[in-house]
C-alpha cells in the first residue's frame, strides 16, 4: 500500500515537473528573436543594464511570474513611396517606388527594434516610409529631371546612403529599395523628351524613305530584270515555237513525202512485176501460142492437099454460122426497137390523159367561177330590183313620208348647199336692218322650199313608169338650183 502511494507521488512529481518544464521552455522560431525581461542579463556587445535577455533560433527557459517573454518578427516587410518632390530646376515631380526592409539579424539592430516597435510593429512601414520621403525629398531638390532620369541608380544609392544611418538606428536594414515611376504633372519630361522623339522620327522618316528609295529601285531593278528574263523567255519560246512549228511542218510533210516515194516505189515494183509478168506471158505464148502455131501451120501446109476440100466445108460452114448469127442479131434489133416503140407509145397516152385530165378540171373550175358569177349578179340585180320596188309601194303609199325622211337624211347637205351662195362674198351690207335681214333669210327659205319642191318631183318621177317620169325630168332645169347664188346687193 505505501509502495503504491510512494508510486503514485512520484508519478505525480514526474508530470508536475514536465508540465513545469514545458511552462518555463521557450523556444524561438527561425523568423523570430524572444525578448525575455524581468531579470538583469548582460549580452554580448549591448550596453550594460539592457535589463533583457534577446534569444533566437533556440530555446530557453523563462521563469513564469518572473519573467516575460515577447516576440520580435523578422520576416520581411514593404512599404510603398509616393512622394511629391522638387528638383533642383522647381519642377515639381511624383516618384513612385518601394522599399523592402526587415529587422536586422544582429543582437544590436535587434535590440535597437525591440526598444522601439516591440509593441508596434505594425507602424514601421509608416515610419520607414517618413524617413525614406524626407530623404528622397532632400536628395531630388539637388538634382535635375535629366539627372533623375539618365542615372536612376544614383538616385536609389544617394537614397539608401542617406536613410542607412537612421534605419541601423531603428535596427532596420533595406534589403531594396526600386524607383519605379516618376511623374511629371507639368509635362516637362514629356516636352524634353519631344526634341529626342522628333528627332527618332525624323531619323526614323528619312530611314523609311531610303529604305522605300532603295526598296523601289530594288523592285524597278527586279522588275526590269523579270521583264529582261520574260523577254529572254518569250524570245527563246518563239525559237523554239519556231523550231517546233518547222519540225511539225517537216513532220507534215515526211509523211506524204515517204507515203509518194514509197507509192513511187511501188509503182516502180509494179512496173517491173508488169514488165516481168508480160515478159513471162509473151514467154508463154511463144510457148503455148506461136510454136504450136508454127507446128499447126506446118502440119495444115503439109496437109494442105489433102484437106482442102475440109476447109472449104469449113468455110462453108463459117459462112452458114455468120448467116446465122447476123439473123440472130437483126431479131434481137427488132426486138429491141418494138420494145421501144410500145414504151414510147405508153408515155404519149399517158402524157395525153395527163394533159386532157388537167384541161378538164380547168373547164370546170373556169365553169364554177363563171356560174358563182352569174348567180351573184343576179342576186345583186333581184336585191335591187326588190329595193326599187319597195321604195315605189312606199312613195305610192306615202310620198310625203318618205320624201321627209329623204330630206332628213339629206338635210345637212341642203343647208350647207344653199349657205354655199355666200361663201364668196367678202362684205355683205343688209338695208333696212331687221327687214333686210327677214328678206334675205325669206329669200334663202324660199331657195330651200324650191329645192323641197324639185326633190318631191324627182321622188315623184322616181316612183312613175319610165314613160311617165321623161316631162318631169326634162322640166326639171327650171327650177332654182340649190347651189344657185342668193341674190344680195353689195356695195
Amino acid at each position: 500500500m505505501a509502495i503504491g502511494v510512494v508510486a503514485g507521488i512520484v508519478l505525480a512529481a514526474i508530470v508536475a515537473l514536465i508540465g513545469l518544464f514545458k511552462l518555463m521552455w521557450r523556444v524561438a522560431e527561425p523568423n523570430e528573436a524572444l525578448v525575455i525581461s524581468g531579470s538583469t542579463h548582460k549580452t554580448e556587445g549591448l550596453g550594460e543594464g539592457m535589463g533583457f535577455r534577446i534569444v533566437t533560433g533556440r530555446g530557453t527557459l523563462v521563469v513564469p511570474g518572473v519573467q516575460a517573454v515577447r516576440k520580435l518578427s523578422l520576416d520581411l516587410n514593404e512599404t510603398q513611396l509616393v512622394v511629391d518632390c522638387v528638383t533642383h530646376q522647381g519642377i515639381p515631380l511624383r516618384v513612385k517606388g518601394v522599399v523592402i526592409f526587415k529587422i536586422g539579424d544582429d543582437l544590436v539592430s535587434i535590440a535597437n527594434a525591440a526598444r522601439r516597435f516591440l509593441d508596434q510593429q505594425k507602424m514601421m512601414p509608416e515610419r520607414v516610409h517618413i524617413v525614406f520621403a524626407g530623404h528622397l525629398r532632400s536628395i531630388v531638390g539637388g538634382l535635375t529631371v535629366e539627372d533623375m532620369i539618365r542615372d536612376r541608380e544614383k538616385l536609389t544609392g544617394q537614397t539608401r546612403a542617406a536613410c542607412g544611418t537612421e534605419m541601423e538606428k531603428l535596427g532596420l536594414i533595406v534589403d531594396s529599395l526600386q524607383i519605379h515611376e516618376i511623374e511629371d504633372p507639368t509635362g516637362y519630361i514629356k516636352n524634353l523628351a519631344m526634341p529626342h522623339a522628333a528627332a527618332v522620327q525624323r531619323d526614323a522618316r528619312i530611314a523609311q524613305a531610303e529604305a522605300n528609295r532603295l526598296a523601289t529601285e530594288a523592285e524597278q531593278t527586279a522588275f526590269a530584270r523579270m521583264a529582261e528574263a520574260t523577254r529572254d523567255s518569250e524570245i527563246l519560246q518563239a525559237g523554239y515555237q519556231a523550231e517546233r512549228d518547222k519540225a511539225a511542218a517537216t513532220a507534215r510533210q515526211a509523211g506524204p513525202l515517204s507515203e509518194a516515194a514509197a507509192r513511187q516505189e511501188v509503182v516502180v515494183q509494179e512496173t517491173k512485176v508488169a514488165e516481168l509478168e508480160a515478159h513471162r506471158r509473151e514467154q508463154q505464148l511463144q510457148a503455148d501460142v506461136r510454136k504450136p502455131a508454127d507446128a499447126k501451120a506446118y502440119e495444115i501446109r503439109t496437109r494442105a492437099e489433102a484437106e482442102r476440100d475440109a476447109r472449104i466445108s469449113s468455110a462453108q460452114a463459117k459462112a452458114r454460122e455468120t448467116e446465122l448469127a447476123a439473123a440472130a442479131e437483126a431479131t434481137r434489133v427488132k426486138t429491141a426497137a418494138t420494145a421501144d416503140a410500145a414504151a414510147t407509145e405508153a408515155r404519149g397516152l399517158a402524157a395525153a390523159t395527163a394533159t386532157r385530165a388537167t384541161g378538164e378540171a380547168e373547164a370546170a373550175a373556169t365553169q364554177a367561177r363563171g356560174l358563182a358569177e352569174a348567180a351573184a349578179a343576179k342576186a345583186r340585180g333581184l336585191a335591187e330590183a326588190e329595193a326599187i320596188k319597195a321604195r315605189a309601194a312606199a312613195l305610192a303609199e306615202n310620198q310625203e313620208a318618205v320624201v321627209a325622211q329623204q330630206l332628213a337624211e339629206n338635210w345637212p347637205a341642203i343647208v350647207e348647199a344653199g349657205a354655199g351662195a355666200f361663201g364668196n362674198v367678202e362684205h355683205m351690207v343688209l338695208l333696212n336692218g331687221a327687214e333686210g335681214m327677214s328678206e334675205m333669210f325669206a329669200k334663202a327659205l324660199s331657195m330651200g322650199g324650191a329645192g323641197l319642191g324639185v326633190a318631191r318631183q324627182l321622188l315623184a318621177s322616181m316612183s312613175q313608169p319610165p314613160t311617165a317620169a321623161a316631162a318631169p325630168a326634162e322640166a326639171a332645169p327650171a327650177a332654182p338650183s340649190l347651189n344657185g347664188r342668193v341674190p344680195i346687193h353689195e356695195e
